[in-house]
């Protein structure tokens, strides 16, 4: 098992996780299997989207935020991060990806990410390679 240790900058921000994944792969010596990722947080999430056009992760954000704002009057947590809590919810802490010749099984268009809701923070993402047979 490895741990990928990602300090991001923004409050809000998706940060590229597919070159990390890439060289455990490569140093694990893996061509089949799975991977399967989990954040070790609860204000920040894992998903595949697009990574070839910088506007989709600014996009994704700007709807999160419309859907899930900042400020509720209702949210009670102390920390004042409630929305944070709930966008990460919404995405989830984990992912499991397919392994093919020694890559990841991704579309033309895809990347997978670490989605902070509640930086500037230093986080851990924990990577478990599963080899075929």
């Amino acid at each position: 098992m490895n741990t990928l240790t990602i300090e991001t900058d923004e409050r809000e921000e998706f940060v590229d996780l597919g070159p990390r994944i890439r060289k455990i792969l490569k140093e694990e010596g893996v061509g089949e299997g799975v991977v399967h990722l989990w954040a070790l947080h609860t204000t920040c999430a894992l998903t595949v989207n697009e990574n070839a056009d910088p506007d989709v992760p600014r996009d994704m954000i700007g709807k999160m935020n419309a859907l899930v704002p900042n400020v509720e009057p209702y949210y009670q947590h102390a920390e004042g991060n409630s929305d944070s809590h709930v966008k990460t919810s919404l995405f989830g802490p984990g992912l499991t990806l397919l392994v093919h010749r020694g890559d990841l099984v991704l579309g033309t268009w895809q990347g997978v990410f670490l989605v902070e809701w509640d930086g500037p923070r230093t986080r851990s993402v924990v990577v478990r390679v599963v080899p075929d047979g």
